[in-house]
């Protein structure tokens, strides 16, 4: 009598490391807020220039100084400008400074911590001493003096910027090469004669990305910050570009009298920063493997 064998096929699902990760966001609601918030704002730079009611540049001299109204929300400034539509097309410009100032740090710093971490010895001791160099100074006193060689302007801003993200993703990256790069599948990649690039950019770089990621989405807020302390001391993004940090510049000479002009960007700052802190600290916690359930 023949005996049927019936064969069962167990398929197991495996989730993906960024289902996981969202899995564990999602439950973090000051995160979800964060997300929220800064997606809102992302949603405002791209299409700014459809919301907003004026021209960010028209002048009127007639209507200056006006307090918010129902006619221009957030009131106007020194020229007549409505400050509204300002701070809606400033969103783009604030953003995109602060996002592209940490990926240009944050390249850099990658390819230095690389090499650091991953060839040790007089390479990394020289390295990790410049890079103490740079961060014993106090971040806005390299600003300063990075901007006055550099000059001012929405770029030079950028380039200023990512300077002092270089030291900081460079020392981050060399620790977490220094704790996988003895590990068997590191080893086991150069005996098969692996090329040093192809295990640092296949192999290591990978497995490093989650403080990094995590880093990243914190700095962008504090060089949104650091941008504004530039433009008000005049060496940042110049009038009349509305970058919210050159807005506070512009009025700060008027603040007791007309103190709107630096209330709203002021806001939008703190609203910006606080989201992506909000964010970052979620991010922080979804990527901690000691948290995850």
């Amino acid at each position: 009598m023949d005996t049927q064998v019936e064969t069962t096929n167990i398929t197991v699902k495996r989730k993906s490391q960024l289902s996981i990760v969202w899995g564990q966001l999602k439950k973090n609601p000051a995160a979800v807020t964060g997300m929220i918030m800064f997606g809102f704002l992302l949603f405002i730079a791209i299409f700014a220039p459809l919301i907003a009611p004026y021209n960010y540049s028209s002048i009127n001299v007639f209507n200056a100084n006006r307090p918010p109204s129902s006619t221009h929300f957030f009131g106007t400034d020194q020229v007549g400008r409505d400050i509204f539509s300002r701070i809606l097309v400033g969103t783009r410009f604030s953003l995109t400074l602060g996002i592209f100032s940490v990926l240009m740090g944050t390249i850099f710093g990658l390819f230095i911590g690389s090499i650091a971490g991953f060839f040790g010895n007089i390479v990394d001791d020289v390295i990790m001493r410049i890079s103490d160099i740079f961060q014993s100074i106090p971040n806005m006193v390299l600003n300063v003096a990075v901007a006055c060689v550099v000059g001012t302007g929405f770029w030079q801003c950028i380039f200023v910027l990512s300077i002092n993200s270089i030291p900081i993703t460079a020392r981050m990256i060399r620790n977490q090469i220094l704790k996988i790069r003895t590990m068997e599948y590191i080893e086991a990649a150069g005996v098969i004669n692996c090329s040093t690039p192809r295990i640092i950019l296949k192999h290591l770089l990978p497995n490093s990305f989650a403080p990094i990621i995590v880093g990243m989405t914190m700095s962008v807020g504090g060089n949104i910050m650091a941008a504004a302390g530039l433009a008000f001391l005049g060496l940042g993004v110049q009038a009349p570009t509305p970058e919210w940090g050159a807005m506070l510049s512009e009025g700060r000479q008027f603040i007791e009298r007309f103190p709107w002009m630096c209330i709203f960007p002021g806001i939008f700052i703190m609203i910006t920063v606080l989201s992506l802190n909000l964010f970052g600290d979620g991010l922080r916690d979804a990527l901690d493997p000691k948290l995850k359930k």
